[in-house]
């Protein structure tokens, strides 16, 4: 999606409350200054769809989720720019990471490098089977993962394991991910989509409160950021928001008569 000339190098569906956010840079999905404003954009939109729940994010084929940042165009600006297109990576998955909806990536392919960040600024993380590897290899390239790589993978996992990774710069593969805890799920090759898709479903209405789901999650990312009782209050407020919502009082009535709720997200 664009509302400029540029072509598009991420597509935005949104269906049955799910916004599919799709990186379409074949063959390896790699973005840009262009891509970032696109996806930047397309987070904005379903930030404020009020009949999107979760974002679903993968990337375009069958080989790649993203594999990272496109090196020929960092090869060609120079080291201003390249700040400049750091920044404004870091505050896109920031937003992404901060937006109040459950946020899944589907890896169905590599997922390396600025691709494994855009990975870890998401919520829930499903692998193809034998479909790639992970990693954040940019040590090799004489840099550091520099869109919250070095932040991010540190949160995901203990601070030896993620220092391993990148001074090695090595990739793993899905399970050895799984293993540690970096992913969620490997959902099998056959169907994945379909899978992936009625993951994503179940965490809209009828079938959960959206709003509470937002709200864990807001609670979570945010609090984790602050001090205890920063967070303690973080999680007050959201709390004192849910009470008031319409979720709120069908899931204690339905609790009350013994029935299933029926959520609406309001």
């Amino acid at each position: 999606m664009t509302t400029t000339s540029e072509r598009t190098l991420v597509n935005y569906t949104a269906t049955d409350g799910v916004a599919v956010i799709e990186l379409t840079n074949l063959p390896a999905n790699t973005y840009s200054y262009e891509m970032m404003r696109q996806l930047d954009e397309a987070i904005l939109q379903a930030r404020f769809d009020e009949n999107v729940h979760v974002l679903l994010i993968r990337g375009a084929g069958e080989r790649f989720f993203c594999s990272g940042a496109d090196i020929e165009m960092l090869n060609s600006v120079t080291p201003t720019f390249k700040y400049y297109f750091c920044l404004h990576a870091n505050e896109t998955l920031t937003r992404l990471e901060q937006t109040p909806k459950l946020v899944i990536a589907a890896l169905n392919g590599h997922t390396v490098g600025g691709g494994l960040e855009i990975a870890l600024a998401c919520d829930i993380r499903i692998a193809k089977r034998n479909a790639g590897k992970v990693g954040l290899p940019e040590v090799n390239l004489g840099v550091l993962p520099g869109t919250g790589g070095t932040q991010r993978l540190a949160r995901a996992l203990p601070k030896n394991k993620a220092i391993e990774l990148m001074t090695e710069g090595k990739l793993i593969s899905f399970e050895q991910a799984l293993e540690l805890g970096l992913i969620n799920y490997i959902f099998e090759a056959e169907n994945y989509w379909d899978e992936v898709l009625n993951y994503a479903k179940q965490f809209c209405p009828p079938n959960k409160a959206s709003k509470a789901v937002g709200r864990i999650k807001r609670a979570v990312q945010s609090g984790s950021e602050v001090s205890f009782s920063e967070s303690l209050a973080i999680e007050r407020e959201l709390q004192q928001l849910l009470f008031q919502s319409e979720d709120a009082k069908e899931g204690i009535a339905a609790y009350t008569e013994k029935r299933k709720a029926n959520f609406s997200g309001r």
